[in-house]
């Protein structure tokens, strides 16, 4: 059990009294691992709250992000909300129609893109390419994080379940810091080491980098999925901690040829959620990662990150999920 830390902005999830020079985040983004330590995700995420400050955005404001996993997309959704502004981050799968009614529909002032995604990013707005003009934009120097009120937003994050258009859902900066502050209470994370490769628009790796962060742990960040990717990281980089779909596991497990000459020893824990489990599925993840505390989560956008999950290390029947875990209390249970 670790001390419990009282957070005021979903944006500034890190403690100054922790080693700065350890390593927040190594990106595999770009092409290249980029190696970031908790010193520069908070000069970064700072200075991108500086810079929309300066330039005239006010609380409140929406800001959108469209671009695959990158360092600079964390620390932007960060220096966002530092602001009092709302994160609006967008997948980018969607077609360029969707995509300029979501943008339309958050009222987003400002989008921050990388180079594949610049063409899709509305004309008529300020855009920011992160591989590009960014460097220029932010703006170096300290910044106090806003103390968020209560109900305020954080982010918007767009969803449509199985149908329909994506909605705009209201998150805020307490729904997620709760979840949080619970986790980082019940379990020492500090050492773990996070990969994640689902894409930060969505809430499965949001939610997981956040953690991470207030846990002052690392995050290994993939720019997408794959296989072969995903294989190679974990033995890498020694992963301890996996969060993923089901459906990204399985892909895993049926590349037999790199899954037999791959070092998995090193993971610890593998949380699952957004698509059932089968048991086949649950039977094929302990016989290739038999010292792993396996759960299986479900959630909605709109409730958070978690609502049920399985018990830890049980192998639970297709169907099943588990007991309520997203009441005050429980989250000592829900790790």
């Amino acid at each position: 059990m670790s001390e419990t830390v009282a957070f005021t902005n979903l944006g500034s999830l890190t403690s100054t009294g922790r080693d700065p020079d350890k390593i927040a985040i190594i990106d595999l983004g770009t092409g290249q691992e980029r190696r970031f330590g908790y010193r520069d995700f908070e000069q970064q995420a700072n200075a991108v709250a500086r810079a929309l400050t300066a330039r005239g955005l006010v609380r409140g404001d929406r800001v959108a992000i469209l671009s695959a996993n990158r360092f600079e997309y964390l620390t932007t959704v960060h220096g966002i909300m530092r602001a009092g502004l709302v994160a609006v981050p967008i997948n980018f799968k969607f077609p360029a129609a969707t995509i300029d009614t979501i943008i339309s529909d958050s009222g987003a002032k400002l989008v921050f893109c990388d180079a594949p995604r610049l063409d899709r990013a509305p004309k008529d707005l300020p855009r920011i390419r992160f591989d590009g003009g960014f460097v220029d934009f932010i703006e170096p120097g300290p910044f106090a994080a806003l103390v968020a009120s209560p109900g305020e937003p954080a982010m918007f994050l767009y969803t449509s379940g199985s149908t329909g258009r994506p909605k705009g859902v209201v998150l805020s900066h307490q729904s997620h810091i709760w979840v949080v502050e619970q986790r980082v209470a019940a379990q020492d994370m500090s050492r773990n080491r996070f990969l994640v490769a689902a894409p930060l628009y969505h809430m499965n790796a949001l939610a997981m980098s956040q953690l991470a962060h207030a846990a002052h742990a690392t995050v290994i960040l993939l720019p997408q999925f794959t296989a072969q990717l995903y294989l190679r990281a974990i033995e890498t980089y020694r992963c301890t901690s996996l969060t993923a779909v089901p459906p990204m596991i399985a892909m895993m497990l049926n590349d037999k040829e790199r899954l037999a000459v791959t070092d998995l020893s090193s993971v610890e824990f593998l949380r699952m959620g957004s698509a059932p489990v089968s048991l086949s599925l649950m039977q094929a993840i302990r016989r290739a990662l038999p010292k792993a505390a396996v759960t299986n989560a479900y959630g909605t956008t709109e409730a958070g990150p978690v609502v049920f999950r399985t018990a830890s290390g049980s192998i639970a029947a297709a169907r099943d999920v588990g007991r309520l875990s997203a009441s005050k209390g429980a989250g000592a249970a829900d790790r």
